[in-house]
């Protein structure tokens, strides 16, 4: 292992020591995601600073938020989907996080569960967020669309529309430092744009004030593993944007 490596390891390990945790266990997709990560060109990576202390009242009051507004949506038959959902995958992590992952729509897995991005690429992108400081406990994760589209098939607009609420609401009510879009359609969504993701996460963006870094999503990831190392680099600007703000 490069140095490089062993300095993300061991920092990814003294952010789980923080949170309390005692005994971590390593699959092989991290050995294999830092190494991807290793051979990545160099990427300026922030120093990290203190997380901003939150006041204690604000992080109950967000939880009941979000709770009146997922129960909300657990009871919606806006659209078509409630006739084939399974479960309403509403969204989950914490309601004082510095950052909000969207993703396009739960699958297969995320219907059956209720939570987003599990399964394979849900691995993969908590290995990711982890390595840059971003532990899953740490962010929230949510989806434009809450229920399952059947076979997988593109979210149609009167689906977004539907959902917007529930999604506008989760921002609104967090207040995040940065959003992290994964994939072409949740980039496009928030945005209000036709661009390719190719051209999106070489810009900055910004969704209602909030900076917003565009990325591929992990499912692409399996796909072309190439794809990690400018994924990384988004990582790197997205550290970057919340250190920043912590400082301000």
């Amino acid at each position: 292992m490069s140095d490089r490596a062993r300095n993300l390891l061991a920092r990814y390990l003294q952010q789980r020591r923080e949170i309390g945790e005692i005994e971590i266990v390593f699959s092989q997709d991290v050995h294999e995601v830092l190494s991807a990560i290793a051979a990545a060109p160099a990427a300026p990576i922030a120093t990290p600073v203190a997380a901003t202390v939150h006041p204690e009242p604000s992080a109950p009051a967000a939880t009941r938020s979000l709770q009146v507004l997922g129960e909300t949506a657990g009871k919606c038959t806006a659209c078509r989907l409630a006739e084939t959902r399974s479960t309403v995958v509403f969204g989950e992590g914490d309601p004082a996080a510095r950052v909000v992952v969207v993703g396009e729509a739960p699958g297969a897995e995320e219907d059956r569960t209720g939570r987003p991005f599990v399964g394979r690429a849900g691995k993969l992108l908590d290995q990711l967020l982890a390595s840059s400081g971003f532990p899953r406990e740490t962010v929230y994760i949510c989806n434009v669309l809450k229920c399952r589209p059947p076979g997988n098939r593109n979210p149609q607009p009167d689906e977004v529309e539907s959902c917007n609420p529930f999604l506008k609401g989760q921002l609104q009510t967090i207040g995040p430092s940065a959003i992290l879009a994964c994939g072409t359609f949740p980039a496009q969504t928030l945005l209000g744009t036709s661009q390719p993701i190719g051209r999106l996460r070489r810009s900055s963006q910004s969704y209602e004030g909030i900076p917003l870094i565009a990325t591929y999503h992990p499912a692409a990831l399996l796909r072309n593993p190439s794809w990690i190392r400018p994924v990384w680099a988004d990582l790197q600007r997205l550290r970057q944007i919340v250190d920043e703000a912590d400082v301000e």
